[in-house]
């Protein structure tokens, strides 16, 4: 076997030392820039966490076309979850084929009975499908932003669904459809009134908001979920942990 001359084994020694150098200070470099970003990210992390939630403001939950106070069941258990006591969490109840200026009417001695009961001087309002409506109309015609510190739409026909086509023997539905006067009504000019926060949750898989993006608020914090039905998300307890941290903000 041929012999290496100790010039050139020197050589590749020398060569060997100096890629180790190498590696061995990016490696130490990378390390301390991983160790920064991460202390970094866990300061942020706690800075965040030590932001306590506000849960004291009463929650006004408002359904949609036929449904009723049992529609959130589970949207309670999630604001129960995050904080909120069970007597700061309300439903409000209107006849789903009768007329959503009543309806609406209705909800503004509903949310003035809740303030007086709690001694709130405003409470965060939560919405699914025509249950926008009622709210809308309540916050602009009827001036209720002053008394509602949040607003969460789910779904809402903020303006209009023409699936209420199915059902136009019906006020709610006859408003309900897109064009109506009543649409025409809320959607003129502001649609997030006064220092109220809006947010919405929308999705191309609804099914029923049809076109689905009517739900969206201009002034709001529109969330365009990937895909979620109509009635889904009613028991969807990441969107609703979303919407009680958004009515906590």
């Amino acid at each position: 076997m041929r012999r290496r001359s100790p010039r050139r084994l020197f050589g590749v020694l020398a060569a060997v030392t100096v890629a180790f150098t190498l590696f061995s200070s990016a490696s130490t470099a990378g390390a301390a820039q991983t160790a920064t970003t991460t202390a970094a990210s866990t300061s942020r992390a706690a800075d965040a966490a030590a932001q306590p939630l506000s849960t004291s403001t009463p929650v006004v939950f408002v359904h949609g076309y036929t449904g009723s106070a049992s529609n959130w069941v589970t949207a309670m258990s999630v604001f129960q979850l995050n904080g909120w006591s069970s007597s700061k969490l309300f439903a409000y109840e209107y006849n789903s084929y009768g007329n959503n200026i009543t309806n609406a009417q209705g909800l503004a001695s509903f949310v003035n009975n809740v303030k007086s009961r709690t001694g709130a001087s405003k409470v965060a309002i939560v919405n699914h499908s025509m249950g926008g409506l009622v709210s809308q109309y309540y916050l602009k015609v009827l001036g209720g932003n002053t008394s509602v510190s949040h607003l969460a739409s789910i779904a809402g026909a903020n303006h209009g669904t023409t699936y209420a086509g199915a059902c136009l023997i019906y006020a709610t539905c006859q408003q309900m459809y897109p064009g109506s006067s009543f649409i025409s009504q809320i959607t003129a000019g502001d649609e997030t009134p006064g220092d109220t926060k809006y947010a919405t949750w929308y999705s191309a898989c609804d099914g029923i908001i049809l076109p689905y993006t009517s739900t969206r608020l201009n002034g709001a914090t529109n969330n365009n979920v990937i895909c979620q039905t109509h009635l889904g998300y009613l028991a969807d307890t990441v969107v609703l942990g979303q919407i009680a941290r958004f009515v906590a903000s």
